[in-house]
């Protein structure tokens, strides 16, 4: 009786994990048609923190998918060339040397919104780790283009100004080492179309010095090696983050994907936005940033609104990435030239898709990246019709467990250090620099206190709490089965009190045996 207890208990749980996953993973009933076939990409390390995610919850509900993060050029020559199935891109094909389209055709479609990280391993006069440093977006173009090669730079240390630092940061007179992606990489793509329009006057002269293009996006920097003071290249981003926070990476800087400055536990700046607010990468501001992305026709991104967004809570080095994919001929999607010629390849994409634009936002905050907005997931499931040749399916709040959805972006930022400041007491000896200065530069005098400006810019801790240690913050984990706006909230409950206690009682039965 025992095994047949467990058996009951084994097939009602088989047929939770069935159930979840159908929820999951539905798509229009009328799409379904051929058997789901195994898929391979390749490109984005920008999304490869998403991807792995996305990746690993579609091989659990039964999914064939493999991805690959080569770098959002090389995913997409790949997929030219007919080698994979979808690509993981932040340039578009106009970026590659070649600057024609496939063959095959093509749609981007948005998957998730993200943002450029300044990562940094310095330390003060006094020997002390530095996790605070602030740069204005002007600063950062000058560091990454040779302009300032020095930590102990006046600039450096002006845009570091607090009550508790009333002289500025004093930093040692060390050479920068600028920290690049090696390679064609759709995130050196991004960054370097940042500096070009925060910084035209200095983003110009110093193309033209090393032999860059100016008419597209620079997505390779090895041509030209001395284009910084000091410059170190590395072929991942894992690897860029891993050698920054490391001991051989002191007074090194680096741009890469916030979710790797998380993974590695590696500082990242706060940047100067247009009203003059420091942010850092975290999922609302990178939201507030995107709201002055502007799409074209084809849905790749213009990010010169971006990069002077004036909302102050806005982080300026953000932008979308995107899945490039086959589609049916479409009015509105010149580049669309027909559909895969296996079925099963379209079919898996259209499960997996529909799970990114909805259940699989859910948990992006989490990892460093920010969800789709409402308009963006809608157009994942137009992106999903024009795979299939079909109409698109409406999504909404009620079939749509997106956060986005509901206005749920995560967990805030932490609070500014500088503005949240209160001046130190000087004390009779010890704490001081190298230039004699005890103006408080220990950690606890720059995490101590909070200020009034710091609440009229509306940095205050979220009402779902909060660490009151600003180097303790992280964005909040989404409950990714709790969504109020989800229809399949109350019957995963359901599902809940229905199995749990059998399968609990079958366990205790088991052991007793």
């Amino acid at each position: 009786m025992t095994g047949v207890r467990r058996r009951r208990s084994t097939v009602r749980f088989g047929v939770a994990l069935a159930v979840l996953t159908a929820v999951l993973f539905a798509v229009p009933a009328s799409s379904a048609q051929a058997s789901p076939a195994a898929i391979n990409g390749s490109g984005s390390s920008y999304v490869a923190l998403a991807m792995q995610q996305w990746v690993a919850d579609g091989q659990t509900a039964g999914l064939k998918i493999n991805y690959l993060p080569t770098g959002s050029p090389q995913g997409l020559t790949a997929f030219g060339q007919n080698l994979i199935d979808f690509a993981g891109t932040e340039a578009e094909f106009s970026a590659l040397q070649a600057g024609a389209d496939p063959s095959r055709g093509y749609q981007y479609v948005p998957d998730v919104a993200g943002a450029v990280a300044v990562m940094y391993n310095v330390e003060d006069t006094a020997g002390r780790k530095v996790d605070y440093i602030h740069l204005s977006r002007r600063t950062v173009a000058r560091i990454f283009t040779g302009d300032i090669c020095s930590w102990a730079d006046p600039a450096i240390k002006a845009e570091n100004k607090s009550p508790a630092l009333p002289d500025g940061l004093v930093l040692p007179d060390k050479q920068i080492n600028v920290v690049y992606r090696g390679g064609q990489s759709g995130t050196t793509a991004l960054f370097y179309d940042f500096v070009a329009h925060v910084a035209p006057d200095i983003f110009g002269p110093w193309a033209a010095k090393n032999q860059l293009p100016t008419n597209v996006r620079i997505i390779q920097l090895d041509s030209s090696p001395g284009f910084a003071c000091k410059t170190q290249a590395f072929q991942g981003s894992d690897q860029i983050a891993q050698y920054i926070g490391s001991a051989s990476g002191a007074w090194s800087i680096g741009y890469d994907e916030f979710g790797f400055a998380k993974t590695y536990k590696v500082p990242a700046a706060w940047v100067q936005n247009q009203s003059g607010t420091y942010q850092q990468p975290y999922s609302p501001n990178i939201s507030a940033a995107l709201e002055s992305a502007t799409l074209r026709p084809d849905l790749s991104q213009e990010l010169s609104g971006v990069y002077a967004s004036a909302n102050p809570l806005a982080y300026p080095i953000s932008a979308y990435s995107y899945m490039v994919t086959q589609c049916a001929v479409s009015a509105d999607r010149p580049t669309c030239k027909g559909p895969y010629s296996n079925p099963g390849v379209t079919e898996t994409l259209a499960k997996w898709m529909r799970y990114i634009a909805c259940e699989g936002q859910t948990n992006m905050a989490s990892i460093g990246y920010s969800p789709l907005p409402p308009n963006l997931s809608q157009e994942v499931a137009n992106s999903i019709g024009r795979l299939q040749g079909t109409a698109p399916e409406k999504l909404t709040a009620a079939n749509c467990p997106n956060p986005r959805f509901t206005g749920n972006l995560g967990e805030a930022a932490p609070k500014d250090p500088l503005i949240t400041a209160k001046p130190a007491a000087a004390s009779g000896g010890g704490g001081g620099t190298a230039n004699g200065s005890t103006s408080g530069t220990t950690p606890a005098a720059i995490a101590a206190g909070e200020s009034a400006l710091g609440a009229d810019l509306g940095l205050k801790k979220s009402a779902g709490g909060g660490s009151g240690n600003w180097r303790d913050t992280a964005p909040v984990l989404y409950d990714r089965t709790g969504q109020s706006s989800s229809n399949t909230g109350p019957f995963l409950v359901l599902l809940a009190i229905f199995l749990l206690p059998p399968l609990i009682a079958g366990r205790r039965r088991a052991r007793r045996s």
